[in-house]
């Protein structure tokens, strides 16, 4: 090969290596769910990243091993208490997703972070940054499945094995009214995420947003105790 070849190859690979990663958005939809089950993002060799998303037992209790078999799979891993969403202030929220973004695969949407900016509903004109923990084969193109207590449990239901019971609430779509997060089947650790849902999201049901890629905000890999390894290229959030 020729010494010029060699170096023009260099060149390109080196660029490559330095380009900032591609940055998702668009427009899309979002969903709601809660089924305990571990999320995908939490076993290893899914994407580059710091270590995957965090699990718990079914006390709650943080678990070491990413090879531990999720609840819904007859294991013992579940999703932590502390993925509910929470209001930062009167517009803007913070919390976990499950995703499946046009264009990408697990390796670019595990523990990525995307500000959804809410264009229809009564939360039309406020934000939320999610992390993605999760992904599924039922998630449509674009499409952000926001983790929130009593959101239904959808195809898996790992919260019966977790707590000895299912959550109160349709298998899709979940409560009804804040009284049900009340429901002696709601387990306490889980209400205060259950009433965002009536509070600061005002039950709204599934409303579009517009989303972009962007750096995560520190409270949430702090959470997940994920980061990918290229989160430093992406944008800061433009919303606080």
């Amino acid at each position: 090969m020729h010494t010029k070849t060699k170096t023009a190859l260099s060149l390109l690979a080196a660029a490559s290596l330095t380009a900032p990663a591609s940055a998702a958005s668009g427009s899309g939809k979002t969903t709601r769910y809660w089924d305990c089950c571990k999320p995908s993002c939490a076993w290893g060799g899914k994407a580059s990243v710091s270590s995957p998303v965090l699990t718990c037992d079914k006390n709650d209790g943080l678990l070491s091993n990413s090879n531990t078999v999720s609840g819904c799979d007859g294991g013992t891993a579940f999703t932590c208490s502390n993925n509910s969403p929470w209001a930062v202030n009167t517009n803007l929220a913070y919390g976990f997703a499950a995703t499946n973004i046009a264009g990408g695969s697990e390796s670019s949407w595990c523990c990525a972070c995307y500000q959804l900016d809410f264009t229809s509903g009564p939360v039309a004109g406020k934000s939320m940054i999610v992390q993605s923990t999760n992904t599924g084969g039922d998630l449509g193109s674009n499409q952000f499945d926001i983790l929130m207590p009593g959101g239904g449990v959808g195809i898996f239901d790992g919260c019966k094995s977790e707590f000895g019971q299912s959550l109160p609430g349709a298998q899709y779509g979940g409560v009804s009214s804040r009284a049900d997060c009340d429901a002696a089947t709601m387990p306490a650790r889980l209400r205060a995420g259950c009433y965002w849902r009536f509070d600061w999201f005002m039950n709204a049901d599934n409303p579009a947003v517009n989303f972009k890629q962007v750096a995560c905000p520190s409270a949430l890999t702090a959470i997940s105790g994920c980061k990918r390894s290229d989160d430093g290229s992406f944008p800061a959030p433009t919303v606080s």
